[in-house]
């Protein structure tokens, strides 16, 4: 049992329900590893929404807003993490929500969609192909969602299929931890945070921006230039910890 004036309760409750959630099956062993590095990378950011990242969140939903058929990409972990948070942002932007998954089995499918609709999303299932040039199983997806989509929203997601993503000429939305990461750097659009904060912003200003605003977010956009304020805003952090 977790004491609740734990200094890492909020923390330590998220990795014991990520645990459960690989036993169950949700999430893979690999998974675990994924989170564990992502948090290190928040506590470099102070486990807060910066600026940029905030600003970036608005423009993800400028980008989803714009799309003629957006698609959130949902894997494991983030359906562990955020499946109430996937459903709002469904509700708002109007994307599609697909199931995919680098250890994929018809078992695992099934029992994140079944998360996923237990939270209020509607998921787009149905029968999946190997449509994507991937020689591992992030490959499959469905031809009438991801693989037609023209805005693909990817949280936590692994660099090859993003990079394969943007090649065909999707515009690709990563929430990603790490500016150093192979996705953040291949993304469309990168927001530097941790997916539970990002995702309501996103779904908050899907809502709120007007098309004059979503115009005007999408020409400024320059992923280098959030990436870079995400590396600035870690390396004052630590050169703030050495003083």
């Amino acid at each position: 049992m977790i004491p609740r004036d734990h200094p890492r309760y909020g923390s330590l409750v998220t990795r014991e329900h990520l645990a459960d959630c690989a036993r169950s099956g949700i999430v893979s062993w690999e998974g675990l590893i994924a989170h564990g590095r992502g948090e290190a990378f928040d506590y470099l950011l102070g486990e807060k929404t910066s600026e940029s990242a905030y600003h970036a969140a608005k423009t993800a939903a400028a980008l989803l807003r714009t799309a003629r058929l957006p698609v959130i990409s949902v894997n494991g972990n983030t359906a562990a993490l955020a499946a109430p948070q996937i459903a709002h942002l469904q509700k708002t932007s109007g994307a599609l929500v697909e199931v995919n998954l680098f250890h994929r089995t018809p078992d695992r499918v099934r029992q994140i969609e079944d998360l996923l609709q237990s939270a209020g999303a509607e998921v787009f299932s149905g029968e999946a192909e190997r449509l994507l040039p991937l020689a591992h199983d992030r490959g499959f997806c469905r031809r009438d969602g991801m693989y037609a989509a023209d805005v693909v929203l990817v949280p936590l997601e692994d660099g090859d299929r993003c990079g394969v993503l943007v090649e065909m000429g999707k515009k690709v939305i990563a929430i990603d931890l790490n500016p150093l990461s192979r996705t953040a750097n291949m993304a469309t659009l990168t927001v530097v945070d941790e997916v539970t904060r990002a995702l309501p912003v996103i779904a908050d200003a899907c809502s709120l921006l007007t098309d004059q605003e979503c115009q005007h977010l999408i020409a400024a956009l320059d992923n280098k230039v959030f990436l870079r304020e995400a590396l600035n805003k870690m390396k004052a952090r630590l050169c703030d910890a050495l003083d």
